[in-house]
């Protein structure tokens, strides 16, 4: 199950196509759109636990790779959660043109692989690692990105 949350839409005129900034790890992701028609701020709640962790006693001894047992189901299961978690990410994004991607995991570079399979055509992506962050400090972060890329492409 996903919790999606809208915060916050505000006018945002002057923007000559839809921007969008994301910043993603695995449990949440904040979704910045900058359009002709404002700034809108959603959240992606995955509401799954962080990767899971093998069960049973842990091995005495040397650690050897063939001695530890593969626990493929659960694997999977957080595999394919991750993938309808970032399949509702994508879905949020259908319309923006340029999207930069920022965060402090792996999840970045796991969801921009997808988009680029899932969505070919879109002008995509920037991506930066950042620490955990407020919302305002995504947003901030959002608007500074785009305003400083328009800047120096009219220099």
């Amino acid at each position: 199950m996903f919790l999606m949350i809208n915060t916050n839409e505000t006018n945002n005129g002057g923007r000559s196509e839809t921007e969008a900034g994301l910043w993603i790890d695995h449990r949440v992701a904040c979704i910045v759109v900058l359009s002709k028609t404002g700034e809108t701020i959603n959240w992606i709640h995955s509401n799954e636990e962080s990767q899971p962790r093998r069960s049973g006693e842990p091995a005495t001894g040397r650690f050897e790779y063939q001695q530890v047992p593969a626990d493929d189901s659960r694997q999977r299961e957080y595999t394919g959660h991750l993938a309808r978690y970032y399949d509702k990410i994508i879905s949020q994004l259908h319309d923006a043109g340029v999207i930069l991607i920022f965060g402090p995991s792996e999840a970045k570079g796991e969801l921009k692989k997808r988009f680029e399979k899932e969505k070919p055509g879109v002008q995509l992506i920037t991506m930066e690692t950042t620490d955990k962050m407020s919302e305002a400090q995504i947003v901030a972060y959002v608007h500074n990105h785009f305003d400083n890329e328009a800047a120096s492409q009219r220099a």
